[in-house]
């Protein structure tokens, strides 16, 4: 931000300017790589505490306010905690720019439900960009699905069911 700053305090077409444009771009490269790497490193309260908690450290560090409600009777597999916790981050992306959202969970005949909603406008689109669609290939690697339910006016609903009877890869 503060290289966009100072982009605008240069005259158009200097040296100087191009410089901070080349700084500017390899700046936004690199937080690209570090949020990709971000989403691949599990945070140390789902490690150390389980997905329930890990859920509610999510939702305190969202920009909007989130309530939860995740109760499960036993810790799942790190496999599926990851895939799970990973789901949530991404969809409390999504609905960032709307006014309230809550997550709820619960495990249900072996199988893990997390749902997340929001009070925002509706017409989530998977195929309108990679947050969704990789929510759903995240999901996927532990056997499980993504229901997504957005219509237009809102408000927007979306499923993760992911079995935990399973044998799981754990990362």
């Amino acid at each position: 931000m503060a290289l966009g700053l100072a982009r605008l305090d240069l005259a158009p077409g200097s040296a100087a300017a191009a410089q901070v444009d080349t700084a500017h771009e390899q700046a936004r490269q690199a937080l690209a790589e570090l949020r990709e790497l971000i989403r691949g490193v599990h945070p140390q309260v789902l490690a150390d505490r389980g997905l329930p908690a890990a859920v509610a450290d999510a939702a305190d560090r969202s920009p909007v306010k989130v309530g939860t409600d995740v109760v499960l009777p036993r810790r799942l597999p790190a496999g599926i905690e990851a895939a799970a916790y990973f789901a949530v981050c991404e969809a409390l992306a999504n609905v960032a720019k709307h006014s309230r959202a809550s997550v709820r969970g619960r495990l249900v005949d072996d199988v893990l439900v997390l749902e997340v909603t929001d009070d925002g406008v509706g017409g989530a689109d998977p195929a309108g960009g990679t947050g969704l669609a990789g929510l759903a290939d995240r999901v996927a690697v532990v056997d499980g699905r993504l229901l997504l339910s957005s219509p237009t006016g809102g408000p927007t609903l979306v499923r993760v069911e992911i079995p935990c009877g399973l044998t799981v890869p754990s990362g």
